[in-house]
């Protein structure tokens, strides 16, 4: 196929009912930047003898050299299907689980996708994976299953076998949609189950589930792939050839004079032909009939393969005039057998003919965007659509209809920031020169070249330092001058010499409603934006003016500077996009950190946030070789954030400059990126970090040689106890059972802190529910401060009332009892797997509930007190004592809290005030003052006045040489929580991954998947009972693993640790005399 000018392209791009815009998933190396290469191909982009060699969409040097995919690059291609010409804006992505990120930026802005399967390996972990993710965006999938000349050429495969091992890849992959099917609709069908639920006293026995109810009921026919569906095509990308049944269908439907809808529907299964009675008919496995796709399809293919590999020219030759196509001399005389395959099959079964097709029916177009997935985009966190402002809700027509009128909200997805260089841009590229520019250059030259030869005859001799040396130099400086000016009129729009090396950020994204313009204002939504808090913060609403709006958080006004057709490698410029296409836009970069939503209106909400199946795990410090280049380093790791979008970087308290990245691989591509692009610095890289929790366990029940502990080692233990008791400070009071009580410096309050383990479950739920408690404390934060709380929807009230009913659930028992009821913070960051629980008399507070009525100004008087205590609890949650790492599964419990003194003090601090006051007023002020009820009929906006003259000698009293008491407080609070942790077993706990194993033949892939577990070992253990002595001796020499873990980790942060370099060290003897 010719390949099409950018006028083609924006002509396609107008007619959005025949856009299609999908992306290629698969598992690393099943070929999916082959097939890409193929579908390329077919646009004339690329030959098609390069395609599969050449990989065009891998543009990185890494991507080549490595062999895989590493980022996300869209290409826009032309296919034409009788007189329907349809646009194909076509993905390819990554398969390497180290940058399934890139795969989520992809599916966020397709409508379908082409998943690849490798014939030979079958469905592998990362199939799994996209096919998830596809799910999960709600984006039709159709199946290709590549590779096919692996069974024929390596495996040696009969046409049976092949046909039987096929069958059982669509079999497990069809396994896989029926489990995302079925815990979909057991999802839809228990919501449906929990919403009529009004009375909370029924009788649980009376809900009798039937979990398979609605599995019947509902039609799934349509999520299977099936050849005789059209969902499917098989393929060779490498060999340039691929088939659907449809198109065998077409051609023996003529020869053998059965209608093609039989042959569609017989084609795939277990169906012979009978020719005789010209009637196809199902196998008869004891007579050993061949099945239709093993006789018709297989076998011809086979029989190709065999004859060319084995060199037979005759037999070549006879298949290549049945199939009426022919086949250039240098392909006929080639040595490689693959290059002949290539060439034959090519014009017989050409790939993009069969694949284009099958998307092109299959696939929906913008059009046919479901309300359900409309809804999904729409509502973030815990919002339910019904929620929302009915002007935002009224988008929901927008997107559906996927306009471009000019009264179309604009809305536009990014959902990446890549980075090129500025001289790729097409605006920075110097265009062709024209006949008249080109002539006029010969003529200048041949001016330069007579200039020259005459100066160099006879006028160089006669003067030779003057003259001759202004005749030299004219041709020489200033000619050129006057070449640089054509040059620079040549260019619209040179890069300034200090941009050469510099990269530019390009939007990946996509239009979902309304034509995007170059030049056009445009609100960037962040994804905390609400449009309700634009309602409360603009008066006038949605229908305010534009130009002179209020500051809003997390909403900010920009053009549209530049917009790109992105065509692999290439860019080119576009004046306008219209709705359902994909597009680059530039200019963002100082807006739009990762991905962001763009929209004409502030009515539109963010959308939901792009779901990553791998977490970010290594870690690694990075600093400068040279410390003065520490400016282009931070400028470096800021522009690597914006162009991955999984990459995390962080400044830990130590000062550290931390990469977070997936793997391996992507570690090494960012570090890459860090030194030649981004900072262009040498950098030094540490090991990798590997992040711990510290938790503490119940005593354990026997010994390190599991012997139980006994009576026979309780002395042993006990004069232990006393050495480890004599390590905590004075005025610090420690129980037998842990209770650690203690005062503040200036002694007006007295606290008692318990550190109890959460059960496994419990910790579970709290991490699972982050997202949940975090909302829970805005809740709170904002009803605290007076805001209006009735904003809460009904379906987040829920959830914190299931949450609440998970947690009683799990902590039963005597020393849990009421817990879940006292609840006060979450830590550390307020939303993390520890609790404090708040059991002290006169001082309650809980996270369920918010302060109302008269315990309201109660709990007034103690807000600052309950805040210092809260704050004392997150920073001993945010860094525990053994390695300053954060704590996981702890509950402290705050058992006293005794104020009295503080209270007294506040008392004769407001009786000093009032007397003072009474001092200085007159006597004849006095009567209005002198009694109770005169002070009780004063207004209440007099009471500001006269806690504003408290508050100085209040606050003057409280502060004293030990500071601010609240600073006090939380210092207390702190010391309290980590020695309450000290005095229990303290255990580290380290990020375990569970693999799942997945073995075909000699490939071996897997999954990883975070979870953290306990090291079991105690890293202050020394040896106690004469067993353990004799087993481990006196110093206990074997290594104590958690002790190493915990030892590195405060070496690396430059704490105190406690080891001997050299024991019983003796001079070395040697057996001879000394000479």
């Amino acid at each position: 196929m010719v390949l099409h000018s950018l006028d083609k392209m924006i002509q396609l791009q107008k007619n959005t009912a025949n856009i299609r815009n999908i992306c290629v998933l698969a598992h690393v190396d099943h070929g999916k930047t082959t097939l890409a290469d193929c579908l390329i191909s077919s646009n004339g982009i690329i030959s098609s003898r390069l395609a599969g060699k050449l990989r065009y969409m891998d543009s990185r040097e890494d991507e080549q050299v490595r062999g895989i995919t590493m980022k996300s690059s869209a290409i826009s291609l032309h296919y034409a299907d009788g007189d329907e010409e349809y646009l194909i804006n076509l993905i390819d992505s990554p398969g390497h689980v180290d940058f399934s990120s890139e795969v989520s930026t992809a599916v966020r802005i397709c409508d379908g996708c082409i998943i690849v399967v490798d014939a030979v390996e079958g469905v592998c972990p990362q199939t799994q994976a996209v096919l998830r993710q596809a799910w999960l965006e709600n984006i039709r999938p159709v199946l290709v299953i590549n590779k096919i000349d692996r069974l024929i050429v390596e495996l040696k495969f009969t046409p049976q076998e092949a046909y039987s091992h096929l069958k059982n890849i669509l079999e497990q992959i069809n396994a896989l949609t029926g489990t995302l099917f079925t815990s979909k609709v057991l999802e839809e069908r228990a919501e449906r189950e929990n919403e009529p639920q009004g009375d909370p006293h029924s009788d649980p026995g009376e809900h009798v589930y039937d979990w398979s109810t609605g599995l019947e009921d509902t039609d799934d026919s349509h999520l299977y792939f099936s050849p005789d569906q059209g969902n499917v095509v098989f393929t060779s990308a490498i060999d340039g050839w691929g088939f659907g049944i449809e198109h065998f269908a077409k051609i023996y439907s003529q020869k053998i004079g059965i209608k093609k809808e039989v042959l569609l529907k017989t084609l795939w299964g277990d169906y012979y032909i009978n020719m005789k009675a010209k009637k196809i008919m199902k196998v008869d496995q004891a007579k050993g009939k061949k099945p239709l796709f093993v006789q018709l399809i297989l076998e011809n293919i086979w029989s190709l393969y065999d004859a060319v590999l084995k060199k037979d020219k005759e037999k070549v030759d006879k298949i290549v005039t049945s199939l009426g196509i022919k086949i250039g001399a240098r392909e006929a005389r080639h040595s490689d057998p693959k290059v002949q395959i290539n060439a034959i099959c090519s014009q017989w079964l050409p790939i993009s003919q069969a694949i284009l097709a099958m998307v092109c029916q299959k696939l929906p177009s913008p059009l046919d965007i479901s309300a359900e997935r409309v809804e999904k985009l729409m509502c973030t966190g815990s919002q339910a659509f019904d929620s929302l402002p009915l002007e935002t809700q009224a988008l929901k027509a927008a997107f559906m209809k996927c306009g471009s009128e000019d009264t179309a909200p604009v809305i536009i997805f990014v959902s990446k920031m890549f980075a090129v260089d500025a001289k790729a841009l097409p605006q920075n590229k110097p265009r062709p020169l024209t006949q008249e520019e080109m002539a006029q250059r010969r003529e200048r030259a041949r001016q330069r070249h007579a200039e020259k030869l005459a100066a160099a005859q006879g006028l160089a001799p006669v003067d030779p330092t003057a003259d001759g040396h202004a005749l030299e130099t004219s041709p020489e400086a200033e000619d050129p001058k006057g070449d640089e000016l054509q040059v620079a009129s040549m260019t619209p729009k040179p890069v300034p010499q200090e941009g050469n090396n510099q990269e530019t950020f390009i939007a990946f994204a996509r239009v979902f409603s309304g034509v995007a313009r170059r030049g056009k204002k445009i609100f960037v939504l962040g994804p905390k934006y609400s449009p309700v808090e634009f309602l409360q913060r603009v008066p006038l609403g949605f229908s305010a003016p534009l130009e002179d709006l209020p500051p809003v958080p997390h909403l900010a006004c920009c053009s549209l500077e530049q917009l790109y057709l992105l065509m692999g490698r290439e860019l080119e410029d576009l004046e306008e996009v219209p709705p359902g296409n994909v597009l680059g836009i530039g200019g963002l970069q100082d807006f739009v950190l990762k991905s962001a939503t763009l929209c004409s209106l502030p009515s539109c909400p963010p959308f939901i946030p792009l779901s990553f199946e791998a977490t970010p795990i290594v870690r690694v410090a990075v600093e400068p070789k040279h410390p003065s280049e520490m400016p282009q380093l931070v400028k470096g790791m800021k522009l690597l954030n914006q162009a991955d979008p999984c990459v995390q970087i962080l400044i830990q308290e130590t000062g550290e400059h931390v990469l977070v990245t997936a793997g391996e691989v992507h570690l090494q591509r960012c570090l890459d990126d860090l030194k030649e692009r981004f900072a262009k610095i040498q950098i030094s890289v540490s090991e990798p970090i590997i992040p711990f929790r510290e938790t503490i366990t119940k005593p354990p029940k026997v010994d390190m040689v599991n012997e139980e502990i006994g009576k026979q080692q309780k002395v042993a233990v006990i004069h232990q106890t006393k050495e480890d008791q004599s390590r905590i400070p004075e005025g610090i009071q420690v129980d037998s059972d842990g209770l650690v009580t203690m005062t503040t410096p200036n002694k007006l309050a007295t606290l008692s802190v318990r550190a109890m383990p959460l059960p496994e479950e419990v910790t579970q739920i709290l991490e699972e529910n982050s997202d949940l408690i975090r909302s829970m404390e805005q809740l709170m934060s904002s009803s605290n401060e007076g805001k209006n709380t009735q904003m809460i929807h009904q379906k987040t009230q829920e959830k914190i009332w299931e949450l609440k009913g998970k947690l009683e659930q799990h902590l039963t028992g005597r020393k849990w009892r009421n817990t879940v009821d006292q609840i006060w913070s979450f830590g550390p960051r307020k939303c993390g797997p520890n609790i404090l629980v708040n059991k002290s008399e006169g001082f309650q507070n809980s996270v369920w509930t918010a302060p109302a009525g008269k315990a309201s100004q109660e709990a007034s008087r103690y807000r600052d007190v309950g805040n210092s205590l809260v704050s004392g609890f997150q920073l001993a949650t945010l860094s525990g004592p053994m390695c300053e790492e954060p704590l996981m599964g702890v509950c402290f419990i705050l058992e006293k809290l005794d104020l009295s003194k503080f209270e007294e003090l506040g008392a004769s601090d407001k009786q000093s005030v009032e007397q003072s006051d009474l001092v200085k007023e007159g006597p004849g002020d006095g009567e209005t003052c002198s009694g109770d009820s005169g002070s009780q009929e004063l207004p209440a906006g007099h009471a500001e006045p006269f806690e504003k003259r408290a508050s100085p000698k209040a606050e003057s009293s409280l502060t004293d040489c030990y500071g601010p008491f609240s600073g006090q407080l939380i210092a207390t609070m702190k010391e309290a929580c980590r020695y309450a942790l000290q005095v229990k077993p303290q255990r580290l706990m380290a990020a375990m991954y569970t693999c799942d194993i997945m073995a075909t033949g000699d490939v071996l892939a897997h999954s990883v998947a975070f979870s953290p577990k306990i090291i079991p070992s105690d890293p202050f253990w020394v040896p106690t009972t004469e067993e353990e002595y004799l087993h481990f001796g006196e110093k206990a020499d074997c290594e104590n693993q958690a002790r190493k873990y915990m030892n590195a980790v405060r070496k690396r942060k430059g704490l105190y640790v406690e080891e001997k370099i050299v024991e019983h060290a003796e001079k070395q003897r040697t057996l001879s005399k000394n000479k």
